[in-house]
């Protein structure tokens, strides 16, 4: 199996009040950090899902822009999984910023030919730090030319299919998933 992968930075941040993406956080701009974790992963091809053009693009990355009008994740990752060369695509949202390489390393292990990984904390999926397989990029193709947007209810889909498997997160990690919206967001829960 081969591995591209996507960091999603897309999002409005309008409750944030600035670009989630350059917000520092442990003396790194999101974005950077988010980066690094990607690429310890060793992708062979890393991709930037954004609206629009980021002053910060690194130039080892492919943009990706959505194409209007944006569904928000949903276009970012389908066109992500229109994009790879690879049997599976590797997620991550530039606002969880409490995520770890060993997290994301282990997920990536679980994955299997035609089936990725997709954690769960409690009932509620986590679709922006997951592994999807090509297969799945039909599903998405569906979803975004439908009317419903839900990641969650796509992705359970996904698991419905085979083309997913959970991952079921311990109450302890659950906090590694977390993503940050204000800026009282970023104080670093209890890990």
């Amino acid at each position: 199996m081969m591995f591209s992968a996507v960091l999603l930075a897309g999002g409005e941040s309008r409750r944030m009040g600035k670009d989630k993406a350059t917000i520092v956080f442990e003396d790194r701009p999101l974005w950077e950090r988010q980066l690094r974790i990607l690429r310890d992963l060793d992708p062979e091809q890393i991709f930037i899902s954004a609206r629009n053009s980021p002053g910060w693009l690194p130039s080892d990355a492919k943009l990706l822009l959505d194409e209007p009008p944006s569904r928000g994740p949903l276009s970012g990752l389908t066109k992500a999984l229109s994009s790879i060369q690879t049997s599976h695509l590797i997620v991550l949202a530039v606002d969880m910023p409490f995520i770890t390489g060993n997290q994301m390393k282990r997920l990536s292990e679980l994955a299997k030919p035609g089936c990725g990984v997709l954690p769960m904390i409690g009932n509620r999926a986590e679709p922006l730090a997951a592994i999807y397989p090509r297969e799945a990029a039909p599903y998405f193709f569906t979803a975004l030319s439908g009317e419903d947007f839900s990641l969650q209810r796509l992705s359970k889909n996904l698991v419905q299919e085979g083309k997913l498997q959970v991952f079921p997160v311990s109450p302890i990690d659950a906090k590694l998933y977390r993503s940050v919206n204000t800026p009282g967001d970023l104080e670093r829960p209890n890990l």
